[in-house]
């Protein structure tokens, strides 16, 4: 079933259990639930709002989110320890964590991420200064508890999960994060030798080349914590505070840059504004060689190009990830056997888009 099919099959009523009613990843002490009802909408989840009473009587509102089977726990698990990474660093910047739990009586198994609820405006771009500066401060202020790049549990990107295994070497890491991402969309897609080919080039030769001695003020970069899945549609503005917020998060300690690899994707719009990556340079500047930021954005690019293509079959992310491939092959590693470059079909110079998740396979069950 996806969740399409099993929102129909609820008839418009969200469902609620007992361990959303106590135990220990429950609603906070002393709070009784009163209603429960659908909120939002997400590609590979059910959203609601519960509203409960607490010992007051007064009436407060949590947002929770239900996945099923074994793709639902690692997506929410991942989901809920990303977030009190971020909320650990900065408060503000993620509705408050509360819970991940899993239903006592459903089948298939159902999982549930509680959190505050937020009320947010999500179709109005934040400000590129404001955004862009408490970004880099995310970024700036996180610091890896082991001082290596990867994270504790599994996180995923939609159904997809990361391949997030400790890594002292970043080269090393994004390499295995890159790979794995291809090998799924490969499965799910099928086979293109062309495609594969410029993979593996890109695997052993352009990510050395690009990744294996860059610095940051003279010095290695550091692990920064990433949201790990950042477009206009996992941030919003909360409407209390007028201030930006980010929601949806897969997260893992990365080199900063790679949050803006997502910016160059036809998924994204409000971020592919010039205005978005020249603010956050001025808060956190391009590592060193700054005269190839622009290379690794687009190295950076190909994991959330091949990762929406892998749960958009069809998608033409595909062709433009091997597109992106064939830019880099040729600059630092040229290989027979692969197409040439043809800036033509490049989103980044033709300004092309999509709408994103128009066309999921809801790959849950």
């Amino acid at each position: 079933m996806t969740i399409k099919q099993i929102v129909a099959h609820l008839n418009g009523v969200f469902p609620v259990d007992d361990a959303l009613r106590e135990g220990e990843c429950s609603l906070p002490a002393g709070r009784t639930l009163v209603s429960a009802e659908h909120s939002a909408k997400s590609a590979w989840t059910i959203t609601g709002k519960l509203t409960a009473r607490n010992a007051e009587g007064s009436e407060e509102q949590y947002f929770v989110k239900l996945a099923f089977g074994e793709t639902g726990r690692t997506m929410l698990r991942g989901e809920f320890e990303s977030s009190k990474v971020i909320h650990g660093v900065m408060p503000d910047f993620v509705p408050t964590p509360l819970a991940f739990g899993k239903f006592r009586a459903a089948e298939p198994p159902a999982y549930f991420y509680l959190s505050e609820y937020v009320d947010m405006d999500v179709t109005t771009p934040p400000d590129p200064i404001e955004f862009a500066s408490r970004l880099a401060r995310l970024h700036e202020a996180s610091r890896s508890p082991n001082g290596k790049f990867g994270f504790h549990v599994a996180t995923c990107d939609g159904d997809r999960a990361h391949l997030v295994d400790w890594e002292d070497n970043w080269a090393v890491f994004y390499r295995k994060l890159f790979l794995r991402v291809c090998e799924l969309d490969i499965k799910r897609n099928g086979p293109w030798p062309e495609y594969e080919r410029a993979i593996q080039q890109v695997a052993w030769k352009v990510i050395p080349r690009l990744l294996d001695n860059i610095r940051q003020g003279g010095r290695p970069i550091k692990p920064c914590i990433i949201h790990g899945d950042l477009w206009e549609g996992n941030m919003g503005i909360r409407k209390q505070t007028g201030r930006s917020i980010l929601f949806d998060a897969g997260s893992f300690y990365a080199h900063n840059e790679m949050e803006l690899g997502a910016w160059r994707c036809e998924y994204t719009s409000v971020f592919r504004a010039d205005a978005y990556v020249q603010a956050y340079l001025q808060h956190y500047p391009a590592a060193e060689p700054a005269d190839e930021f622009d290379d690794r954005n687009r190295l950076y690019s190909l994991k959330g190009a091949i990762n929406y293509s892998a749960g958009h079959p069809g998608s033409e992310l595909r062709k433009t990830a091997y597109n992106n491939m064939c830019y880099l092959c040729e600059k630092y590693a040229p290989l027979e056997g692969i197409a040439a470059y043809d800036p033509s079909t490049d989103p980044a110079l033709t300004g092309a888009r999509i709408v994103p998740h128009q066309d999921t396979a809801e790959h849950l069950i």
